[in-house]
């Protein structure tokens, strides 16, 4: 075999361990991007937090230093993708925050409520509730509390803690009697009416409705607690039972007054009561985690124009650590001088990262911002379709970055707090050819649902033939997609006996 050498040229695509971290920077939330800020600060030695006002306090000793103006000295211009230096984008930046800080003649500018954005507490005085990790009461718990204020035998008590086991979530009792005698049968023998005669005395504990066996016993049990002596409750007893239930469900009204023989009113009453009961009663006592939501972005209108700008608290600010940088020696192969350097250039990525990430939320939020101005003056009615492409075609990204810079980054607005990927919708088309967002759409259902008769719901195809009318072609199936995904339900489920929902 003839051996010989080729030269070949190529291309392909390498991505260095840099890009990699920048890319996986982009897609972090904001919450989950202070814990990655946390652990690196904890990890890396050369890596700081930069203190409110410390940066301008350093650039003015520094300027002091030297004898030189910042004015003097003209920085280098990093150009973005629309063809933007840094200086004018800090000029900007400066311009708008003096406008915000220094001018009182607001007549322009929308009030807004910043409650939901991050806030920091100065009050050293007041108790910092939100830092405390108590462990929460689960349902258990609070019933194993109740039987330890009532007097119970020994047997009562080992029969009381089984059916407790075996109470879920929601209240109810999720084994039969049966199946507890057989689980004490090990250690001792119990008869079926010693656990019903414990699970009575449970079915009057706190929350009302515990320990049902199914969805009858359970709103019978709240109407015997709370509404005894309501004139129509020998009639609501009599619609929680299994054969009624299911057309109360089901909204078959005419069937419930032919069965149980009762006028309108005395039936309207009657299900008031009953859907102001709870068919979960445990829930209102298990713990539910509070999901917290820290916008990237905020939205403010100033003389007229909507602005965007970054959540200056989502991101803390990260410098180099100045002494340990001077630590390191030039040329030096020690393992300390080489763990020095490679924290440092660590970090340097880390920063530049960081800066980029701004960079890109902030040039896609501005983009959004500026597609969808129609929406922060009118509402969701207005939304115009926007897809992926549109704003990588903007900002000069691929549809990927902008997914990942879209994915779990919230804008807080006067409307409200949004996620990024709520801006962008599909389109439908009108009858003059223009496009209609999806978003616009499912806003123009949930406002004729809200404004329907009771008596009456507005079907699935009356819904397409009054947007037809406005123009806006939409068939029957594609209605019943959006109304289900608002969790709206059908007509035949939202039809009430009077005109006035309760």
């Amino acid at each position: 075999m003839k051996q010989s050498l080729d030269l070949r040229l190529g291309q392909h695509l390498t991505i260095t361990p840099q890009l990699q971290q920048a890319i996986r920077l982009l897609q972090l939330s904001a919450i989950e991007l202070q814990q990655e800020i946390q652990e690196q600060l904890e990890s890396n030695p050369l890596l700081e937090e930069e203190e409110p006002g410390e940066g301008a306090r350093e650039t003015a000793e520094a300027e002091a230093a030297t004898g030189e103006s910042a004015e003097s000295t003209e920085p280098p211009v990093a150009t973005d993708g629309d063809g933007m230096g840094a200086t004018d984008l800090d000029m900007e930046q400066r311009t708008l925050d003096e406008d915000m800080r220094g001018d009182t003649e607001w007549d322009d500018r929308d009030d807004m409520d910043l409650s939901a954005a991050p806030t920091t507490r100065h009050d050293d005085s007041l108790p910092d509730f939100e830092s405390r990790s108590s462990l929460p009461t689960t349902l258990r718990d609070h019933l194993l509390w109740q039987i330890q204020m009532m007097p119970m035998s020994p047997v009562d008590g080992a029969i009381a803690v089984a059916i407790i086991d075996e109470i879920d979530q929601d209240g109810y009792l999720s084994c039969t009697l049966e199946d507890i005698q057989s689980m004490l049968a090990r250690e001792q023998k119990v008869e079926l009416d010693e656990i019903e005669a414990v699970l009575h005395q449970i079915q009057n504990f706190d929350p009302v409705g515990v320990a049902a066996r199914d969805l009858s016993e359970c709103l019978r049990l709240q109407l015997r607690a709370k509404h005894a002596g309501h004139p129509d409750f020998e009639m609501a007893m009599a619609m929680a039972t299994p054969e009624h239930l299911a057309a109360l469900g089901a909204r078959d009204y005419s069937q419930l007054k032919r069965a149980l023989k009762l006028p309108t009113e005395t039936l309207q009453s009657a299900i008031v009561l009953i859907q102001a009961l709870d068919p979960r009663p445990g829930s209102s006592v298990n713990p539910t985690h509070a999901a917290y939501v820290t916008p990237d972005v905020i939205v403010r209108k100033i003389r007229g124009i909507w602005r965007a700008e970054l959540n200056g608290e989502s991101s803390p600010r990260l410098r180099i650590n100045r002494q340990y940088e001077r630590m390191i020696h030039r040329g030096d192969s020690s393992t300390q001088n080489k763990y020095l350097q490679d924290q440092l250039q660590q970090a340097r990525w880390l920063i530049k990262s960081l800066a980029s990430r701004s960079d890109t939320l902030l040039k896609v939020a501005r983009t959004i911002v500026e597609r969808q101005r129609a929406f922060f003056d009118h509402g969701a009615e207005a939304m115009k379709p926007l897809v992926l492409h549109d704003v990588a075609e903007a900002v000069s990204m691929h549809e990927s970055t902008i997914s990942r810079v879209t994915t779990n980054k919230y804008m807080l607005t006067p409307r409200g707090v949004f996620e990024l990927k709520y801006f962008f919708s599909s389109h439908v088309g009108t009858v003059d050819g223009g496009a209609c967002s999806a978003t616009a759409i499912r806003s123009m259902i949930k406002k004729m649902v809200e404004h329907e008769p009771p008596t009456k719901p507005i079907s699935d195809s009356k819904i397409a033939e009054i947007l037809s009318e406005q123009g806006i072609q939409v068939a029957r199936r594609t209605v019943a997609k959006y109304r289900e995904f608002m969790n709206i339900p059908p007509s035949s489920l939202r039809k009430s006996l009077t005109q006035h929902r309760k």
